[in-house]
């Protein structure tokens, strides 16, 4: 399978670069995979396609002010680092800009409480840094660090809680997972009273998942690895749900990730923590996931890819051709689909 089937034009003036006043009051597609038919919604209409004995599943991740700006010591010029992953004991893979300025042995400092020391030079181009902090590195990360935006948001972003789901909780993502962003505390408060269970995971995202796939051919792609966590609560929730004839919806592809890395044999998910690599694309049988909520991807990307394998490469391109047409919003900011 190549990669360029999941390639297409996107006009540039689509890609949204600002949140919308009301994270509610977003379009949303809903598709049904069975009828090939779309219907235009906002998106707190939702709520008419969830059903009592179903369970919405949440990601409530939270993103790190990931991005740190420092000097190498003995140099003169600016060094910016973005966190990816703490590897333990104070260490953390990240990526380096410019990268001259980080070889093996350099002394970055980003203040008198904090400091890093470049071990090596990772196989992709990143970095291997062990830390020095003087206090707690997430105090103190949460002083000097900066929340990081997609490389295609050019704009400054005013409220940095913007880009965080409002029951965003476990701080470890370089990203958000971006379908949850549409959500109110009203509107979960509206969903849970209509008797729709809600269920919590983690999964911290990484910046691989926005990264257009570089092989030629689908199969060829090597995930990236990502943490998740889903505890023994959820999973039972999510289980009594299933077996009482409910749908699981995954709002977003992270969530997906988890659902159908945990799942067992019979469609039941099993708890605990650990790293996922899984990468689903065209062919791929869906054992957990009912329904997904989702924004519009990025060309080229496993996410893309990801919402092909749930509802069919032509589906998926037709409802992407007609959002270009109505001139919905892409991306991160953007706007919403549900595929049912």
């Amino acid at each position: 399978m190549k990669v360029d089937e999941f390639d297409f034009t996107l006009p540039e003036e689509l890609i949204a670069q600002t949140p919308l006043e009301f994270r509610d009051q977003s379009r949303l597609i809903v598709v049904s995979k069975n009828t090939f038919s779309f219907q235009d919604q906002v998106f707190t209409r939702i709520i008419d396609y969830l059903r009592p004995e179903d369970v919405l599943v949440l990601n409530d991740t939270r993103v790190l002010p990931a991005r740190l700006y420092g000097r190498n010591r003995g140099q003169a010029g600016p060094v910016e680092i973005l966190l990816l992953r703490p590897l333990g004991n104070g260490r953390w893979e990240v990526l380096v800009k410019p990268g001259k300025r980080a070889r093996v042995g350099a002394e970055i400092v980003f203040s008198p409480d904090l400091q890093c020391r470049v071990l090596e030079i990772t196989p992709s181009g990143g970095r291997l840094v062990d830390f020095k902090c003087r206090g707690d590195f997430y105090r103190v990360l949460n002083t000097l660090g900066k929340t990081p935006l997609p490389p295609y948001i050019h704009r400054r972003l005013d409220n940095p809680e913007r880009y965080q789901t409002v029951y965003s909780k476990n701080s470890g993502s370089a990203a958000a997972p971006t379908a949850g962003l549409h959500f109110t505390t009203g509107l979960l408060e509206q969903i849970q009273k209509q008797g729709t269970a809600i269920a919590a995971l983690t999964l911290h995202v990484g910046l691989g998942t926005f990264r257009p796939v570089r092989a030629e051919n689908v199969e060829e792609h090597i995930m990236h690895e990502e943490f998740y966590y889903l505890p023994e609560t959820s999973a039972e929730i999510i289980n009594a749900r299933k077996k009482a004839g409910g749908r699981i919806f995954a709002v977003g592809t992270t969530s997906v990730r988890v659902l159908e890395t945990v799942v067992d044999a019979q469609g039941m998910v099993q708890p605990g923590s650990g790293w996922t690599k899984l990468f689903i694309y065209p062919g791929y049988q869906f054992k957990a996931v009912d329904a997904l909520l989702t924004n519009f991807h990025l060309p080229r990307s496993s996410l893309l890819m990801l919402v092909s394998a749930f509802a069919g490469t032509a589906t998926i391109k037709a409802v992407y051709k007609y959002a270009v047409e109505q001139r919905y919003r892409f991306f991160s900011f953007g706007d919403a689909m549900l595929l049912l």
